[in-house]
Parts: C-alpha cells; structure tokens; sequence
C-alpha cells in the first residue's frame, strides 16, 4: 500500500468518526455548523475511501487528493467557527468547497477519458 493510500484511508476513518461525532452534536449543540460538517465528512470518507482502494487510472489519485485537501478544509473552518466563535481564516469553507468540486470534476473527466495501464 502506497503513503497516499495510507495517508487517504486514515483520512477518511477520520472524517467518517468526526462525522459521526458532529451529527451527534449538532442535534444538541445547534446544527449551523455542525450538520453541514456531518454532511461533508459522511459523503465524503467513503468516496475517498473507495478511490483510495480501487485499482483506478492516474488521475484518480488527483481527485482522491483534491476530494481530501476540500473535505479536510470545509470541515476544519466549519468546526473552528462552531468551537471558537470565529474562523481566523474566513474564507476556508468557500475555497473548500470549491476544492470539492474540483474533486469531483476529476472523477468526472476520470470516468470519461481515463485509461487503466
């Protein structure tokens, strides 16, 4: 098994138990910030689980690493805001996000054009 392949899988038990966590939480600590959390790290640790583990083209390693980097930023501003009252970098979400999309765009053109071998 590879580091990134290593390094992804962590990643998405971690995601998958904070996901978990933060649905808990959000039904009693207030779900602005919590639910979205909850829903970002669920869908996405299996996703990134699964391309970590499947013998997949080249640029499926991009996505995995872009899915990872937009997960891991969307859901650390969102849990930063909610404990601390304030995010010290305030457009981490937004850039998140759109690192997500970016993701999925690669598994998108991936599942278009990409060639095993």
């Amino acid at each position: 098994m590879s580091p990134l392949e290593r390094t992804a899988i962590a990643l998405a038990g971690l995601l998958g138990a904070t996901g978990i966590m933060a649905a808990a939480a959000s039904s009693h600590a207030g779900a602005a910030l919590l639910g979205p959390y909850s829903l970002i790290a669920l869908s996405h640790a299996p996703a990134i689980l699964a391309l970590a583990l499947a013998p997949l083209p080249r640029i499926f390693n991009w996505a995995l690493i872009v899915l990872a980097v937009g997960a891991v930023l969307f859901c650390a501003d969102l849990a930063v805001r909610h404990f601390a009252g304030a995010s010290p970098l305030p457009l981490l979400a937004p850039i998140g996000g759109m690192t997500l999309i970016a993701g999925w765009l690669l598994v998108l053109v991936g599942g278009l054009f990409g060639r095993r071998g």
